[in-house]
C-alpha cells in the first residue's frame, strides 16, 4: 500500500467528523419522546438518519474501505462517550446538587439498551455500506438516488430489527414490535428521500474536488480490516 492511499483527506476527516458528533447527538437526544398527531418519534430520530446519508455519500466517493473506517471511528466514539456518561452518572453529585433525576435520564443508559444500540449500529452500518458497494459495481455507478434509498431501508430495517427485540423485549409488547420497527423505517427512509438532492449534490462536489469515484473491484468485505483504506 503506498503512503498516499494510507492518508485521508481534509474532506474525509471533517465528514468523519459530523458522522460522529451525529451519533453522539442521536445518543442524548433519544431521551426526548416527541408526538406529531398520532405518530411517536424520539428525538434521536431528527438527527440519526444523517449517518446513513454521510456513509452513502463516503462509499460513493471513497469506497467501502474508508467507509469501513469510518464506520468503526464511529463506534468507538459513541463507546467513549457513553462510558464516559455513565461514569459521570454512577459517581455521587456533590451535596448542593440537585439535578440527579435529569442527569440520569440523559447519561443513566442501560447497558442492556447501551450494547442493543452498539450492535444495531455496526450490523445496520456494515449492511449500508456493502449494498452502496455492491449495488455501485452492478450499476456501472449509474443510478445513486436507487442505491441510496435502497442501502437505507436494508441498513435501517437491520439497524430496527436488532435494536428493538434486543432493547425492549419485556418492555413493549411483542405484538406490538412489528409496528413499531416499520415505522422506524419508513420514517427514516422518508428522511433518506426527502435529504436526496441534498445529498447528491453533495456526493457531486465531492467527487469533483477530491478527484475520487472509488469503485470497489475485488476488495475484501471484512469489517475487521480496518487497517485497509
Amino acid at each position: 500500500m503506498n503512503k498516499k492511499r494510507e492518508q485521508v483527506s481534509v474532506l474525509f476527516m471533517l465528514f468523519g467528523i459530523l458522522f460522529c458528533v451525529c451519533l453522539i447527538t442521536a445518543n442524548v437526544l433519544e431521551t426526548k419522546q416527541m408526538a406529531f398527531g398520532p405518530v411517536t418519534i424520539t428525538g434521536g430520530l431528527l438527527v440519526f438518519p444523517v449517518s446513513y446519508i454521510i456513509n452513502d455519500c463516503v462509499c460513493e466517493v471513497w469506497g467501502f474501505r474508508r467507509a469501513r473506517l469510518l464506520i468503526w471511528v464511529g463506534f468507538a466514539m459513541n463507546f467513549l462517550f457513553v462510558m464516559f456518561g455513565a461514569l459521570a452518572d454512577a459517581i455521587p453529585g456533590a451535596p448542593y446538587w440537585d439535578n440527579d433525576e435529569g442527569f440520569h435520564a440523559v447519561f443513566g443508559l442501560a447497558p442492556r439498551v447501551a450494547a442493543a444500540s452498539f450492535v444495531a449500529f455496526l450490523v445496520g452500518s456494515f449492511i449500508n455500506a456493502y449494498v452502496m458497494s455492491r449495488m455501485k459495481l452492478s450499476q456501472g455507478g449509474r443510478h445513486f438516488s436507487v442505491r441510496a434509498v435502497v442501502s437505507t431501508v436494508l441498513g435501517e430495517s437491520a439497524d430496527s430489527v436488532v435494536f428493538f427485540p434486543l432493547a425492549l423485549s419485556g418492555v413493549v409488547p411483542m405484538s406490538q414490535m412489528p409496528s413499531l420497527i416499520i415505522s422506524q423505517v419508513v420514517l427514516k427512509t422518508l428522511y433518506e428521500v426527502l435529504a436526496l438532492p441534498l445529498t447528491i449534490r453533495v456526493v457531486g462536489i465531492t467527487k469533483r474536488h477530491e478527484g475520487e469515484d472509488v469503485y470497489d473491484n475485488g476488495i475484501s468485505y471484512n469489517i475487521f480490516n480496518v487497517r485497509n483504506i
